[in-house]
């Protein structure tokens, strides 16, 4: 999903649990929301730019195109990453919600579940261009294996590692660290003087989760089993997860406030020059946005245990981006279709994926130039060779919400002198999988 996502609270769990339970296919009936004119649609976009306000001046011209074209008014409300999927969930089981949304893609299997956003099927697909259009890799997070997706993709997106180039400079390194043993290294050199060598969101439980799916992938492990139950606390993922904490519980590269540490707060410590690495994703617009230029910064592949970037155990990212659904109840659905459609299309795709920063999962709007900058190049590598999808199972936003809090506690004690161990990590992820079991 995109950078900006910070997740929303722990009652999100909750909520899941409930629409699940309960609630699904609750907005197939009536509509809701102020719905239902044929020349209007409600969009929930989700917060993409620097800003909520950033947004919207980004995306008004784009909306205005579409009514300019169709005579079809959109409604835009842009909706903060900290409370979309508590909106989401609250719209799918009240059938008040919007005609067309965004969904991080991680949410897609989950929100699928609810039986509230229309199937893609071949006709859908048909009506906003065809299937055939989009990059393969980035359909695989639409929706659960073997089902209709429930989504198609908007902006495609994969982490790198970012690095101050100034600061590498004057701690006398020169190339980036392509394994987790070099990164340390590179990162004790790089700390002291009130500088770190990393930087890092300890209370982002999204970024948390993404981080903690890589590193499991790394040391062979996945966090559902085949028949999806859950496989939190098995000795490979406490390894994996005892890792990335240990950067700031042990190695000491990562401040211990950035156990506080939420929405783009890491990239403001990279631009400011308090930080000289981050794990991130395609943050050149958010550190332009700070002041940095792009010959400031350097990208390179997120590092590995040994070797080089790839599949299997070599995975270094999650297929992140962010997809757009719609809602079965709406009451203008050729129109949504129609939003959808215009949205995909290869201007609007190279129009709004060169504002943000991020890839188009379209097949003909990647080969436009714009997308071949060096930064966005390690990132399509990244989804070419080296990127796998995080599981597309209904309970997935439940496993980023609870992994994420086990990690954020954990970063808490990292940061408070606390004894970070294999064996309180486990007890943390074995409260985690209870949870989620219960």
């Amino acid at each position: 999903m995109f950078s900006t996502r910070t997740t929303a609270t722990a009652a999100v769990a909750a909520t899941v649990l409930a629409v699940l339970a309960g609630c699904g296919g609750g907005t197939s009936t009536g509509g809701g929301g102020g719905k239902g004119h044929p020349k209007t649609l409600t969009y929930w976009a989700s917060n993409q730019g620097t800003s909520l306000e950033d947004d919207k001046t980004k995306l008004t011209p784009e909306l205005q195109k579409f009514e300019q074209q169709t005579g079809i008014k959109v409604n835009l409300e842009v909706v903060p990453w900290t409370d979309l999927l508590t909106r989401i969930l609250a719209a799918t089981s009240s059938g008040q919600g919007p005609d067309v949304l965004n969904i991080g893609n991680t949410w897609s299997a989950s929100l699928q579940a609810t039986g509230a956003l229309l199937p893609f099927d071949d006709k859908n697909f048909t009506q906003i261009g065809g299937k055939d259009r989009f990059v393969e890799s980035t359909l695989g997070s639409t929706g659960a294996p073997g089902k209709t997706p429930a989504a198609v993709p908007l902006y495609s997106l994969a982490y790198g590692l970012y690095y101050n180039k100034k600061l590498f400079k004057d701690a006398g390194i020169t190339k980036p660290p392509a394994t987790w043993d070099e990164l340390v290294q590179d990162g004790k050199k790089l700390t002291g003087g009130g500088k770190y060598g990393l930087a890092i969101e300890g209370a982002n439980n999204s970024e948390n989760a993404h981080h903690a799916f890589v590193f499991a992938k790394q040391h062979g492990a996945d966090f559902f089993d085949a028949s999806g139950k859950p496989t939190f606390d098995s000795p490979q993922v406490v390894q994996a997860i005892k890792q990335y904490i240990d950067f700031m519980a042990s190695d000491k590269i990562a401040a211990p406030g950035n156990a506080e540490y939420v929405q783009n707060e890491s990239v403001s410590d990279l631009a400011k020059g308090k930080a000289a690495m981050l794990l991130w994703q395609a943050a050149g617009v958010q550190l332009k946005a700070r002041g940095m230029k792009p010959g400031d910064y350097g990208v390179a592949p997120v590092p590995v245990q040994s070797g080089t970037p790839g599949s299997g155990q070599n995975v270094n990212s999650m297929v992140a981006g962010i997809n757009m659904a719609v809602f079965k109840n709406s009451g203008n659905l050729d129109g949504a279709l129609k939003f959808v459609k215009f949205m995909t299309s290869d201007a609007e795709q190279k129009t709004l994926n060169t504002e943000y920063g991020s890839i188009p999962p379209i097949k003909s709007a990647l080969q436009d130039p714009a997308f071949a900058t060096p930064e966005l190049t390690v990132l399509r590598d990244a989804l070419a060779k080296s990127a796998a999808p995080l599981p597309q199972v209904a309970k997935e936003s439940q496993f980023e919400e609870l992994v994420g809090t086990a990690m954020k506690d954990l970063f808490a004690d990292a940061a408070a002198g606390r004894p970070v161990t294999t064996d309180s990590v486990q007890k943390r992820l074995a409260k985690a999988q209870q949870q989620m079991q219960g």
